[in-house]
């Protein structure tokens, strides 16, 4: 029979100990059957073959990397094709015959309506999709909307395009969250760091490797003949290719989970029958609110800065347009190759708060030798990229954290839904800065919101702190705290036992007295012996006490106490 959860641990998160198959020392066998119904009437899948290779078994650790490559690769397509613009940002506005601000708009439009669709995305694939399903049905749409992007530049449609970028906007952010709910599934308690850490490189790779290969396949597309909006539409469409790439990575990850579920016996369905309903934000702790807070207030100096650079780096360093463009790219291909590392870090060390706080720290040390000093860029902005990756592979596990497991999905949903607010709102105001105040006053700005991501980052700490400090622990603590709650949690105390056993003293007794209760227990001298029999209090607690600790077999567990077993 499944595993039945009570309400508590239904809303604890999710990184406590699997009571599925770990059994805390400090408990004895008699005891423990109180934490959990007994699993021996289970009939456990052996595998055999290729099934019960470390390939091919759900429980070993190269299978899980295996879904680890297929999770990156899912949302590559999305980061390759987001910055397609970008990489030809030349060739659109003379192929298409694009106004500088049509040229912004394409962006624009792909983050608006994020603002709110990445939340209900979030709590969509809690309460209805599911995972597999949700990112399916995400990736479909992030595929339809480069198509018709494609085709809109094809036939030299601008409406069209921005039809395309809309749709493609809209599941390609529901896809991220979709793509962390699957990695806290596959990788709760073990390397979660590492793998959110691992995810952001894939995505600065697909960007990397966007602005690698995009001028050269126009290049090569020209060269077969096709001009204009032609040669544009031609290459986005290869673009697509990725996205298709993806999705068929999205097939082959849910048939893995399916799988996974069924050999694990997983329960994929809330603990304790719970659902995310969108009254759950209300119980949402102030430190969750504060990590919303930090995603808003540092990315804000992250990306729009690297937007913006370019320009930047040539008017105060002199830099030519090759050299300003290397020296923007160097945050992206510092993380490409540093998150993993330090989500390494994080899962070997813990205190996720304190990485947080140190990574804030560093970041408004990079931004300052920009602003303040004539020291080689390079300098600052390898410091913001190891910064910008230490922040990651330690900011987002925290949500995990934080909220219970069946609330993720809304949980992520509404981080991506603040972000992109903020980016869309302050990417319009650092344009403004820089028309009227200059760079320096940019950097000002972006040092600015750096400080209110400090500051949550310290409301944070303080919370933690004065309450469980879970955030803030090792792994060895961790694992220690979430021991301990599991037995507080499944022991019963001596009062409890001695409160529980007198309410059946007291209430059996006039339990006949009561209609429908006593059926025909008076009709016979037998049936009044056995309910004599029953009303005494030392029977009824040795019955009792039989049941819960001792595990003796009973017709069944429903069966009332009083009766004789």
């Amino acid at each position: 029979m499944p595993r039945q959860y009570d309400e508590d641990e239904a809303r604890r998160p999710i990184l406590q100990p699997d009571t599925d198959t770990d059994e805390p020392s400090a408990v004895s066998g008699s005891l423990a059957r109180l934490g959990r119904p007994s699993n021996d009437d289970e009939l456990t899948e052996q595998l055999t073959g290729c099934g019960a290779t470390a390939c091919c078994n759900p429980s070993s650790f190269l299978h899980r990397f295996q879904a680890l490559i297929l999770m990156c690769l899912v949302g590559f397509g999305s980061y390759f094709c987001y910055d397609n613009p970008g990489a030809l940002q030349d060739t659109f506005k003379s192929d298409l015959d694009l106004t500088t601000t049509q040229f912004v708009m394409l962006y624009s439009i792909y983050s608006w309506p994020n603002v709110i669709l990445c939340f209900i995305g979030g709590f969509l694939m809690d309460r209805v999709f599911g995972i597999r399903l949700g990112t399916i049905i995400y990736m479909f749409i992030l595929l339809i909307g480069q198509l018709i992007f494609a085709m809109g530049a094809t036939i030299n449609l601008f409406w069209l395009m921005i039809v395309g970028r809309f749709m493609f906007g809209i599941g390609a952010e529901s896809l991220a969250v979709a793509q962390n709910s699957y990695a806290v599934l596959w990788f709760k308690g073990k390397e979660l760091n590492m793998v959110f850490g691992l995810q952001l490189s894939f995505a600065r790779v697909g960007s990397t490797v966007n602005f690698l290969v995009m001028v050269p396949i126009y290049k090569y597309v020209k060269s077969l003949g096709y001009q204009g909006h032609m040669c544009t539409g031609v290459v986005l469409l290869l673009a697509t290719l990725t996205c298709v790439m993806s999705m068929i990575c999205a097939l082959i990850l849910g048939w893995m989970d399916r799988r996974a579920a069924r050999i694990l016996k997983r329960n994929d369905a809330a603990p304790g029958g719970e659902v995310a309903k969108l009254s759950d934000v209300r119980t949402f702790k102030v430190s969750f609110w504060m990590v919303t807070v930090i995603c808003v207030a540092y990315y804000v100096a992250i990306f729009p800065f690297i937007a913006l650079g370019k320009v930047f780096f040539m008017r105060k360093f002199d830099f030519t347009s090759e050299d300003a463009n290397t020296v923007n790219s160097i945050v992206y291909i510092i993380a490409a190759v540093a998150s993993p590392v330090f989500g390494l870090i994080v899962d070997r060390t813990g205190r996720n708060v304190l990485w947080v706080f140190l990574s804030v720290i560093v970041t408004i040390v990079a931004h300052g030798m920009l602003a303040f000093s004539y020291l080689n860029p390079y300098i600052g902005m390898i410091t913001m990229g190891l910064a910008y990756s230490m922040l990651a592979s330690s900011l987002w596990p925290l949500v995990a954290l934080i909220v219970p497991e069946y609330q993720l999905g809304t949980a992520y949903g509404i981080c991506q839904s603040v972000q992109n607010l903020g980016l869309a709102v302050i990417s319009m105001i650092s344009g403004m800065i820089v028309d009227k105040g200059g760079y320096f006053m940019l950097e000002i700005f972006f040092i600015g919101w750096l400080v209110v991501s400090l500051l949550a980052t310290i409301v944070i700490w303080m919370y933690d702190a004065s309450n469980d400090g879970l955030l803030n622990m090792s792994p060895a603590a961790r694992a220690l705290y979430a021991s301990k709650t599991y037995v507080t949690c499944t022991i019963p105390t001596d009062l409890e036992l001695t409160v529980v056993f007198w309410i059946f003293v007291y209430r059996l007794p006039r339990m006949s007295d009561e209609p429908g209760m006593s059926g025909d227990m008076t009709d016979s001298q037998e049936q009044l012996d056995r309910n004599r029999r029953n009303k005494d209090p030392e029977a009824i607690r040795n019955r009792y006490v039989n049941r819960v600790l001792d595990g003796t077999p009973t017709p069944s567990d429903t069966d009332p106490l009083g009766d004789d077993a």
